[in-house]
């Protein structure tokens, strides 16, 4: 199969794009290499693998890619609440202007797959578990930008949509700045971290497992096409100060204490329900303990700060 990857060369798309090829897909990854990044040179000897330097918001750049594709995932995005927040006209049209492109160009036959968060929750419900039928209360522009995205495919039809819990783990193109990485660096790095807002929960998935996802999605679309799927670890539905403790049983020196005199800007506070991917035949397999342990090698290797995304 032919498949278009737009940001290919971010956080995701840099374990996804090789594991395409790997999995015998033709791959077209596009990327605008906005952080400068080499993360894709493995694929580079694959003769099945198209390297596109451009950007997704590019009309006659993306028609004649779109054209040809099978299957198109598009990832690329300013991704994170900071990042949206500092500049929130080109993460709307980064977000929101290029899926109205791709909707444009592509023909009714051809499949997406997009990757929405499940910060559109928000507040969440208290102790009820957020399903695909909760309604979407996103309090960041990150969460509004993703979640009007989703509609505007979902309306367009065959589409799959997944929610995707805070993704963890080490990438070619890492991240430091979501939660389990971040945490797992400090930690790591200062022996110490003071948490605010320590009892909002929310869920978690590893990087692979997303990468999984998407090929399960390609594999299994007839039957999962036109809807939405919240996408995490069900065991994983935890808040900063379990995830503390979680790193600390890898880390036994390792500090933390808990601060009321300030609040965390990112107000995310829920707990998610993926019961509809694993009644569909999909499960995430990675623990987040099994993820700071290989963050904890991870970080033996990067000695920089700039995988932040603000």
């Amino acid at each position: 199969m032919k498949v278009l990857v737009t940001g290919a060369a971010g956080y995701i798309g840099s374990i996804l794009t090789p594991e395409l090829l790997k999995a015998g897909h033709e791959v077209t990854a596009l990327d605008n290499f906005m952080y400068r990044q080499n993360s894709l040179l493995e694929c580079c000897f694959d003769k099945s693998f198209n390297m596109v330097s451009g950007d997704a918001r590019d009309e006659n750049l993306m028609r004649g890619f779109v054209e040809k594709a099978d299957a198109i995932i598009p990832l690329a995005c300013y991704t994170g609440a900071p990042l949206c927040q500092k500049d929130s006209v080109d993460a709307s049209s980064v977000i929101i202007d290029s899926i109205k492109l791709l909707c444009k160009l592509r023909k009714p036959n051809q499949m997406i797959i997009y990757p929405n968060t499940n910060s559109g929750y928000g507040m969440g419900a208290g102790d009820t578990y957020c399903t695909e039928e909760t309604p979407m209360r996103p309090i960041s522009n990150y969460g509004r930008f993703k979640s009007e995205a989703e509609k505007i495919l979902l309306d367009s039809g065959n589409v799959v949509v997944f929610r995707l819990a805070t993704v963890f783990g080490a990438s070619p193109r890492m991240r430091l700045d979501l939660l389990v990485n971040d945490f797992t660096y400090r930690a790591y790095n200062d022996r110490f971290i003071v948490l605010f807002e320590s009892k909002f929960k929310r869920n978690y998935i590893h990087v692979r497992d997303v990468a999984r996802a998407f090929l399960f999605a390609i594999d299994h679309f007839d039957k999962l096409k036109g809807q939405a799927y919240n996408l995490g670890l069900s065991n994983a539905n935890l808040n900063k100060k379990e995830l503390c403790e979680e790193i600390k049983k890898q880390l036994p020196d390792f500090f933390y204490t808990e601060a009321e005199l300030f609040e965390d800007p990112d107000k995310r506070n829920y707990i998610v329900s993926n019961e509809k991917i694993e009644k569909a035949g999909f499960k995430a397999k990675t623990s987040v303990s099994e993820g700071i342990s290989e963050l904890l090698k991870a970080y033996k290797i990067l000695h920089r700060t700039e995988y932040y995304n603000y």
